[in-house]
């Protein structure tokens, strides 16, 4: 199963960007969320997702900034981000879990999907 991530670009500061990220094939994916990794960063999960329930999960960096959905219909995850400023410049990267715990944490994701390049320009 592949994940296929979508929505990266350049985009000046104030403005809004949305991430889109749907797997390849129907696998029973439990949450699904975003990492990020800025340049000499770590990689973090800012944002997570439930498929059934839509219960989510933000990092205190992202809360209030940015929102998480998901279209069961479709099985894809957003993730909507506004007002953006240049700190939030990073690699994005969706991932998908099976595990119906933790799901908030990293360590669970094993289904990992391409970066997309995120630029704010000030």
């Amino acid at each position: 199963v592949q994940l296929q991530a979508s929505g990266g670009g350049l985009v000046q500061a104030g403005g809004s960007l949305r991430l889109s990220c749907a797997p390849s094939g129907s696998f029973g994916w439990y949450a699904m969320g975003w990492f990020r990794q800025a340049p000499g960063g770590e990689r973090d999960l800012v944002a997570a997702i439930t498929f059934r329930t839509a219960k989510t999960y933000y990092s205190d960096s992202v809360k209030g900034r940015f929102t998480i959905s998901r279209d069961s219909a479709i099985d894809t995850v957003y993730l909507q981000m506004n007002n953006l400023k240049p700190d939030v410049t990073a690699i994005y990267t969706c991932a998908a879990t099976t595990s119906s715990t933790d799901w908030g944490t990293p360590y669970v994701y094993r289904y990992w999907g391409q970066g997309t390049q995120v630029t704010v320009s000030s």
